[in-house]
C-alpha cells in the first residue's frame, strides 16, 4: 500500500471524512470541526524521528484506537513519553509492516504501521474503523 490508496481507501470507506494535508503528511478527521485526528499519514521526521520517516519512500499510518482494542493488541499502554521524547516499550519504532504502539502517543491508545502490506492493512481497516467511530462519537457530543 501507499500513501495515496490509504489515503483514498480512508476518504471513500468512511463516512464525514475531512482531511487537511501539510508538509506531506495527512490528517483525517470527522466532520469539520477538525478538533482532534482519528488517523494520520507522516511521510517525514517533523513531528518526531523515531521511525526514521526520512528514508526513501517510508511513512507511517498512525490510529487512535480504544483502550481495550490497544491493550488486545499490544499489552499495557506504556507510560508517556520520557525525556527522550518517545515511549519505552522496546518496540523498533523503524520496522516496516508490523502493527506496533505510537512512538509518541502509543500511552493515548494510538497505533501504528509504517508501510503496511496489504496483508496488515486488512488488519488496519479494522482499526480505522474503530478510530473513525470514536472521532465521530465525540463530535455528536459537543
Amino acid at each position: 500500500m501507499d500513501q495515496d490508496a490509504i489515503r483514498r481507501y480512508i476518504v471513500g470507506a468512511l463516512e464525514g471524512v475531512e482531511v487537511v494535508s501539510a508538509d506531506g503528511n495527512d490528517f483525517f478527521f470527522y466532520g469539520s470541526q477538525r478538533m482532534m485526528p482519528f488517523a494520520t499519514v507522516v511521510a517525514n521526521d517533523l513531528y518526531d524521528k523515531a521511525s526514521d520517516l526520512g528514508r526513501a519512500g517510508v511513512f507511517r499510518l498512525n490510529v487512535g484506537v480504544g483502550k481495550e482494542t490497544y491493550r488486545r493488541l499490544l499489552g499495557a499502554q506504556p507510560k508517556g513519553p520520557g525525556a527522550g521524547g518517545v515511549v519505552e516499550t522496546g518496540d523498533d519504532f523503524t520496522a516496516l509492516d508490523r502493527v506496533m504502539p505510537h512512538p509518541v502517543y502509543g500511552h493515548l491508545s494510538w497505533v501504528c504501521v509504517l508501510n503496511p502490506s496489504e496483508g496488515t492493512f486488512e488488519e488496519v481497516r479494522g482499526l480505522l474503523a474503530e478510530a473513525h467511530g470514536i472521532a465521530a462519537g465525540r463530535g455528536r457530543k459537543e
